[in-house]
C-alpha cells in the first residue's frame, strides 16, 4: 500500500482527524444546504491553520468533519474556531428559521469527538460515509 505523507522542512507525517460535533440538543436543524452552507465557512479559514478540509457530511443533528493537519498545528483552537465561527455564520444565515428550534447563542453541543485516524481507516471511513449516502 503507498501512503500520501505530507512533508515539512524536517519532517515526513500524515495527521488525519476525524471531528464530530452535534448540535445543541440534539436538534434536527442541519439540512443539506446548511451542511454545504458549515462546509462553505469551514473552507474559508483552513489555510490559516494549516489544515486541508478532506470531507464533510452527517446528519440532521451532528456534522462529521475529516481533514488533515500539519504537526503545528493547534487542533484546539482549530475546533474552537470551527465552532465558533460555523455558529455564529449559521445563525445570522438562518437567524428566522432556527429561531423556533434553537434559543439562546447556542448552535453546537459544548464537547465535540476528536479521533484520529490512519490513512487505511481514513480510506474505510471515507467508503462508509459515501455508502450511507446512498
Amino acid at each position: 500500500m503507498e501512503y500520501d505523507l505530507d512533508s515539512g522542512a524536517h519532517s515526513t507525517y500524515s495527521l488525519h482527524y476525524h471531528l464530530i460535533l452535534t448540535t445543541k440538543y440534539r436538534r434536527g436543524v442541519l439540512t443539506e444546504d446548511r451542511t454545504q452552507f458549515l462546509r462553505g465557512v469551514i473552507s474559508g479559514f483552513t489555510d490559516n491553520y494549516g489544515v486541508e478540509l478532506t470531507n464533510l457530511d452527517g446528519e440532521d443533528d451532528h456534522v462529521h468533519i475529516l481533514f488533515r493537519a500539519k504537526p503545528t498545528t493547534d487542533l484546539v483552537k482549530f475546533i474552537n474556531t470551527v465552532k465558533g465561527a460555523t455558529a455564529r455564520r449559521i445563525r445570522n444565515e438562518y437567524a428566522d428559521e432556527l429561531k423556533t428550534e434553537l434559543w439562546g447563542d447556542s448552535f453546537w453541543n459544548d464537547s465535540y469527538c476528536l479521533i484520529s485516524t490512519g490513512q487505511v481507516s481514513l480510506d474505510v471511513l471515507k467508503q462508509y460515509v459515501e455508502d450511507q449516502r446512498g
